[in-house]
Formats: C-alpha cells, structure tokens, sequence
C-alpha cells in the first residue's frame, strides 16, 4: 500500500477533526464478499458490514487492517490491493469517526472463525446485500474497479 496515500489520509482526517481511524476490508473470493453481522446487543445491533475496527496507536492503517481480519475473521490477509473510499459516522462513544475501506486478498477463504459478530456471510454482490448505504457505496466502487 501507498505509505503517501495513507499519510495523506489520516493528516485530512485530523484536519477534518476526526477523533477515531477505523479500518474496514473488502475480503472476496471466488465473487464473493465477507459480511459479518454485529450482535443484538451492540452499537448499531444486528447490521451486516465488513471486518472492520479500530486503529490503535502506533498502529498504521494497513498494520490496523491486517489485525483486524485476522481478530474478527481468523483469517489471514496476504496483500492490501487498493484503497475503495471511506466513510464518516459517529462511534457509540459519540466520538466523530472516519472508517478507511481497503480491498484485500486472504490466505484461504475458512474457515471463517468469529469472535465479535453472531454470523457471516459471503455473499456476491449481484444479490444486493443487506449493508448500510455507506457500506453499499464501498462495494459499489469495489465492483468498479
């Protein structure tokens, strides 16, 4: 990945005065894309999105993203392709959050081992998935390129 394109990211997300880097990976295979479903009884319960979290720091944006595949999938990230987009929302803490989208290619698609959602899904993106709007127009410009 870029080392300029990533500096350029998080300096215009401090500038923009966000609180908290979140990174989320588009992980296909085979034309699929992994969903993975939040539970019930978490921030924004119940919603499909992709494996995704937060930057800690010290953390890059890339060293983010390969943890948290691995942290919420079991999965093993072995390329990060291209950056997709990003999106701005408000964390369950309220803290003001951009979340950086990158596609990314894993070791092997399963097993899939969750530990912080109830389900997952590859799903293709022909099937019109159950995502927000922000996350739709992530896999939208995945599917563009």
């Amino acid at each position: 990945m870029d080392a300029a394109l990533i500096e350029r990211l998080t300096t215009q997300a401090s500038t923009d005065g966000i609180q908290q880097l979140v990174v989320g990976a588009v992980v296909h295979y085979d034309g699929k894309v992994l969903l993975l479903q939040r539970p019930e009884d978490d921030f924004m319960g119940g919603i499909w999105e992709l494996p995704s979290g937060k930057v800690e720091p010290g953390e890059t944006l890339t060293q983010a993203l390969i943890r948290e595949v691995a942290e919420e999938t079991g999965l093993g990230v072995t390329a990060v392709r291209i950056f997709l987009g990003s999106f701005d929302y408000r964390s369950g803490s309220g803290k003001p959050s951009r979340q950086f989208n990158f596609a990314v290619d894993v070791e092997k698609p399963d097993p899939v081992q969750l530990q912080e959602h109830d389900a997952y899904a590859w799903t293709a993106l022909t099937e019109d998935p159950p995502v927000t709007d922000a996350v739709r127009e992530i896999l939208d410009a995945y599917q563009a390129v």
